[in-house]
Formats: C-alpha cells, sequence, structure tokens
C-alpha cells in the first residue's frame, strides 16, 4: 500500500476506508464488520468515521469492527461544529472514544466551520493531546480563505483537510490544492467515486477497458495519482473492498490523464468548495 506523508512525519495509507452510512441498519452490520476488517487486512489501515454518522451507531460499528485491530489502525473521527467549542470540543472526543472502545483517536477533525472561532477549537484539540487523547487533528470542508483564517489562529499543526474530490468535484484544484500544497497539509477525498455517481462511460470506462479494470477502480486511481491525497472509499462488501484496494496499485499514464481531463475539464476559476 503505498502512502501520504503528514506533516509530523508519520506515513499513512494513501487509501483508506471511510464509514459514511454503515451501521445505520442492523442487518447489514455483519457484512460492514467483515469489509472493514478485509481491509485492514489487505492494508487499507486508515479508518475514517464520525460522531455525526449514524448519530453515533457508525462508530459503535466501527468499534465492533476494529476489535483485536486497533493498534494496527489510524483511526480517524471528526466532531460536529457546535460540539467544537474549548471544553465541549474534549468531552465530544470522550464520547466518541467511548463508542469506539479505544483510548485514543489517531486524528480528529473538524467535521465542518461553525460559529466556534478557530482559536477555541485549537485550544480543544491541544488539549486532547496532551491528555494523550488525539495523536493529531485537522479540518474537513474548509476552502482556502478558511484555511488562511486557521493558520492565522494559531493552526500550524492541521494535519489534513477532509474535502469533496473527485473527477466530476475538479474546483479544490484551482487555489484549494495549491494552498495546502504550499503548507504541507496533505488532503483526505471524501466520496472519491461520487458515492458511486460517477459515469462508468466516457474516458472512465475507456481508461478502465485499457488497463482491465474497472471504470470506479479508473477513478480512484485518479484521485490518488499525487503524493499527497488520501482517499476514503466506503465498501460494505467483500468484492468491493479488494477493487478498492487493488486501485491504489494502478498507475494513470499521461494518455489516461488527458482523456479524463477532456471529460472533466480542470476549473479555470474560483468555484466555492462543495460538500455533501
Amino acid at each position: 500500500m503505498k502512502t501520504v506523508v503528514l506533516p509530523g512525519g508519520e506515513a499513512v495509507p494513501a487509501l483508506g476506508q471511510g464509514t459514511w452510512y454503515m451501521g445505520e441498519q442492523a442487518a447489514r452490520a455483519a457484512d460492514e464488520i467483515a469489509a472493514l476488517r478485509l481491509g485492514v487486512e489487505l492494508g487499507a489501515t486508515l479508518i475514517d468515521t464520525a460522531e455525526m454518522y449514524g448519530d453515533g451507531r457508525t462508530e459503535k460499528l466501527v468499534g465492533e469492527a476494529l476489535a483485536g485491530l486497533r493498534d494496527e489502525v489510524f483511526l480517524v473521527s471528526k466532531v460536529y461544529p457546535h460540539n467544537a467549542s474549548r471544553r465541549d470540543v474534549v468531552a465530544a472526543c470522550e464520547r466518541s472514544l467511548k463508542r469506539l472502545g479505544t483510548d485514543r483517536l489517531d486524528l480528529y477533525l473538524l467535521h465542518w466551520r461553525g460559529s466556534h472561532p478557530f482559536e477555541e477549537t485549537i485550544e480543544g484539540f491541544e488539549a486532547l493531546q496532551r491528555a494523550g487523547k488525539i495523536r493529531h487533528w485537522g479540518v474537513s470542508n474548509l476552502d482556502t480563505d478558511d484555511m488562511e483564517e486557521l493558520l492565522d489562529a494559531g493552526g500550524a499543526a492541521c494535519a489534513v483537510n477532509q474535502i469533496l474530490y473527485n473527477p466530476s468535484r475538479r474546483g479544490p484544484e484551482f487555489d484549494l490544492l495549491p494552498f495546502l500544497r504550499q503548507h504541507s497539509i496533505p488532503v483526505m477525498a471524501y466520496s472519491p467515486i461520487e458515492q458511486a455517481g460517477l459515469p462508468r462511460d466516457g474516458a472512465l470506462g475507456a481508461v478502465a477497458r485499457k488497463h482491465g479494470v474497472d471504470p470506479y477502480q479508473v477513478a480512484l486511481a485518479w484521485v490518488m495519482r499525487t503524493p499527497d491525497v488520501i482517499a476514503i472509499p466506503k465498501a460494505s462488501r467483500a468484492a468491493h473492498v479488494r477493487a478498492n484496494v487493488a486501485a491504489a496499485d494502478l498507475v494513470l499514464d499521461a494518455d489516461d490523464l488527458k482523456a479524463i481531463d477532456a471529460d472533466f475539464r480542470p476549473p479555470t476559476r474560483k468555484r466555492g468548495l462543495e460538500m455533501l
């Protein structure tokens, strides 16, 4: 599994596992747990979740999936903006840790910007670090101007910005991705195949046929084509997990990238950061 290096020097898998919508239907729990465990076995040892997902049920499912595997996993969760005050972020983290059945998070993210000043959230994150409850902190869904403000507020230790990014959502390439690269902050791309909404024909289909793979594997390889982007697709079935992991080894050539650019045009102007 190829890796992405965080600002502090730690390497994490470039292909992780998302969990949005997992844990919400009891009938699917066994398959979802098996899928997460298989992903860890195959090297996708970064798992992303959030207190928002399933109103906490997703974190509980992830905790079940990590039984006996916790030390092999780089575990990420996210805090609601309304819980991101200096005091409340600590309490929210404690609740997440309890649901996850662990004593620490490897990365804790502000899910999106809310009303609490960045200074307060950073103070809360730093208190959690001192207490050994989290190892790194970062943000999610922050655009360039938000990132500038975060750094001005003392956020130099920000380890990642998790954003919506895939071939059909290329807006961040105009200014946000260059800004993050300038400050050595990796991107974590959620919904890298647009929740299976990307077209399977056109350039993705043509490139897939050339390489003997699935179009969505091409999309994942495209997201991971640079050394500073982590993709976190969700997979609740074993076959899907195996396909995602295989995509990490797929290398797209210049002709492939040119064909994808023709179908999914790079941005030529600033676009507001999109969210799902």
